[in-house]
């Protein structure tokens, strides 16, 4: 079985082209403002006209306004959009109906509550993605910390949505992360970057090798 990949958060040439050349099925792109990560519409527009048809180009938003998101869609080839914030069951619902495009909602982990809660999701968003709760801290941002949760919490759950596995995530524990949590889709930012915004082709590249091989 061939694991699933989304690249997200990013922001240059390089990184787009080692992430479609390695295989990814989803490259990602940031669009908040205090993220390291964030690019304007045009930048993404740039950088998705460098995606090949087949590659899902994903759109990350927190609790964001329809003006925004349409900013976005109206300069840059958005395929699916990535909810990672507090954004409600209705929200999403609304979303899909008026900005026609697939959601994927994020869902903060720190315990079982809240992988529980992530139930709320399944009648109205496309894919959940599980990420670990951000830490207490005036400067966390939602997601991208490379902050891990207990894999087992998610381990043996069946979802009615597709879903992904994220936060904390690097080539040398994907394998474990994998075998725990189930996953068949994982999603990496801070785990394929030199430092906070600046991801790194040749971390890219052996992410997407050892994802192939499990």
């Amino acid at each position: 079985m061939t694991v699933a990949v989304k690249i997200c958060g990013l922001s240059d040439e390089a990184s787009v082209a080692a992430a479609v050349a390695g295989g990814a099925a989803y490259v990602g792109f940031v669009f908040y403002p205090p993220s390291p990560r964030a690019v304007t519409p045009a930048r993404a527009a740039a950088l998705c006209a460098k995606v090949p048809p087949g590659v899902q180009r994903v759109g990350l938003f927190v609790d964001a306004d329809d003006a925004p998101i349409e900013a976005v869609l109206a300069a840059a080839p958005i395929d699916m959009l990535q909810f990672h914030g507090s954004e409600s069951p209705d929200r999403v619902a609304d979303a899909k109906v008026r900005l026609h495009r697939p959601v994927i909602k994020a869902i903060a982990v720190a315990g079982p509550e809240d992988v529980l809660a992530a139930a709320r999701y399944e009648a109205d968003a496309d894919m959940l993605l599980f990420d670990a709760k951000p830490p207490h801290r005036a400067d966390a941002l939602p997601g991208g910390n490379g902050l891990a949760f207990d894999w087992a919490l998610i381990a043996g759950r069946k979802w009615r949505r597709p879903w992904m596995l994220s936060g904390g995530l690097n080539a040398a524990l994907l394998p474990e992360a994998v075998r725990i949590s189930g996953a068949t889709a994982v999603d990496v930012s801070s785990g394929v970057e030199r430092r906070p915004g600046e991801k790194d082709p040749d971390k890219i590249r052996e992410f997407l090798e050892i994802a192939h091989t499990l």
